[in-house]
């Protein structure tokens, strides 16, 4: 049967302890109601702006089975352009570090993610911003990827900043301590104690003091044991500037702590609030780009979260069945013509369909209660979906490959 198209802002999914929110929007419109919602709530701020390349970059968008298998049926979609000048660019990151600040409590803390193009700038901004006595780190995560220059030494590093909103910060770094890269080489006795386990003294003071070779150490603000993605990494998303979940793992485990909020306004390929979920941490993201929603729905899967969109446009025709069990709907998806002009070139059909849904229209907006999304283990789109008996009206939802939204309210009776 042919679906009855609804509006729908907010959509709702449950999960495990994390919870949040992701809002698919420009930043900069968004400051001021979520400074509103979450002045002095925030744990921590990681902040992955646009390095002001220049250059335009786009996702890799897999297209129906034959996209997920192979290589095949894939395009590239641009994410954003990454094209405004210095003093635009400077304007727009004061605003948001300045509310940035604003919503961190009195213990929380920002990570700024820049490069060599605008570090200075960034670093005077945030010290008039924060204060210079709140600078806590110029990180430097090196890595080797891509190729070498022979008209200048390679450029293989970003600069991550580090401030602290004020002197009672609670950084972690206990979590996060890691293995030595090389034994102790100093003037220190080497001793092997009974189990094998080889560690150094050295007496000062009257004391004597041990430390094994083996015993994890704090990282120092040189990070080079977190590689880069690789082109084949089976973490990628396809979006073009994704940051590996290590270095966010790391990021959100020393600077917040279970049940604490993390917010990324420059949300992207969704790293930051992925890494926010498997650490039992809550998360608000921000992004403008309508692909990144389809990653949330990916990545945020197993977290109690809610997506707000803003008013879809058009009503691609869709079809559904709808089979009553004991205690469940089985909805059947039959059919999902885009609209004329809505999609690239050769995609159409159900190819088109990225990830679909079934749920209850309730309240403020559609929540979700079974969600399938294609991927290299089940490629094959499959059409049917078990929703348990909720209050409300059964809809189904599908976001197609361009990542927008489209919302169908159900009959069972039909």
């Amino acid at each position: 049967m042919a679906l009855e198209p609804v509006r729908v802002e907010r959509e709702y999914h449950e999960g495990g302890p994390s919870k949040g929110e992701f809002l698919l929007g420009d930043a900069l419109e968004l400051l001021e109601p979520l400074a509103a919602r979450y002045r002095g709530q925030i744990k921590l701020v990681y902040l992955d702006p646009p390095f002001l390349t220049g250059e335009r970059f786009s996702m890799r968008v897999r297209v129906g089975e034959a996209g997920w298998r192979a290589t095949a049926g894939s395009l590239r979609l641009e994410t954003f352009c990454d094209h405004s000048g210095l003093e635009t660019f400077l304007e727009m990151m004061r605003r948001v570090l300045a509310a940035a600040r604003d919503m961190l409590r009195e213990d929380g803390m920002l990570f700024l993610h820049i490069d060599y193009r605008t570090h200075p700038h960034l670093r005077l901004l945030l010290d008039e911003i924060f204060g210079p006595e709140n600078f806590l780190n110029e990180i430097i995560w090196a890595y080797q990827t891509g190729g070498r220059s022979l008209r200048y030494f390679s450029r293989k590093h970003d600069v991550i900043l580090f401030y602290r909103k004020g002197p009672k910060y609670d950084f972690n770094v206990s979590e996060v301590m890691i293995a030595p890269t090389a034994p102790r080489a100093n003037h220190m006795r080497r001793h092997v104690d009974p189990d094998g386990r080889v560690y150094r003294s050295i007496r000062s003071n009257g004391r004597v003091y041990t430390y094994y070779d083996d015993d994890p150490i704090a990282p120092s603000d040189v990070w080079t044991d977190l590689g880069h993605l690789q082109q084949r990494d089976p973490e990628r998303t396809g979006y073009d500037t994704q940051k590996p979940l290590k270095l966010l793992d790391r990021i959100v485990r020393c600077a917040s702590r279970e049940g604490e909020w993390v917010m990324d306004l420059f949300a992207g390929s969704g790293t930051t609030l992925e890494a926010a979920r498997l650490n039992g941490r809550n998360f608000v993201g921000v992004d403008r780009c309508p692909l990144t929603v389809n990653l949330a729905r990916r990545r945020l899967e197993g977290s109690e979260y809610c997506l707000i969109l803003p008013p879809g446009e058009g009503a691609p025709r869709c079809e559904a069945a709808v089979e009553p069990g004991v205690g469940f709907y089985r909805v059947t998806l039959s059919a999902f013509d885009p609209e004329p002009g809505a999609m690239p070139e050769g995609v159409a059909g159900m190819d088109a369909v990225d990830n679909w849904s079934v749920g209850y229209l309730r309240g403020d907006g559609y929540h979700c209660m079974a969600q399938f999304a294609r991927s290299r283990r089940e490629p094959a789109l499959k059409l049917e979906l078990d929703a348990p008996v909720y209050a409300g009206d059964l809809a189904l939802c599908v976001g197609d490959i361009t990542g927008k939204s489209f919302y169908y309210r159900l009959d069972p009776n039909r």
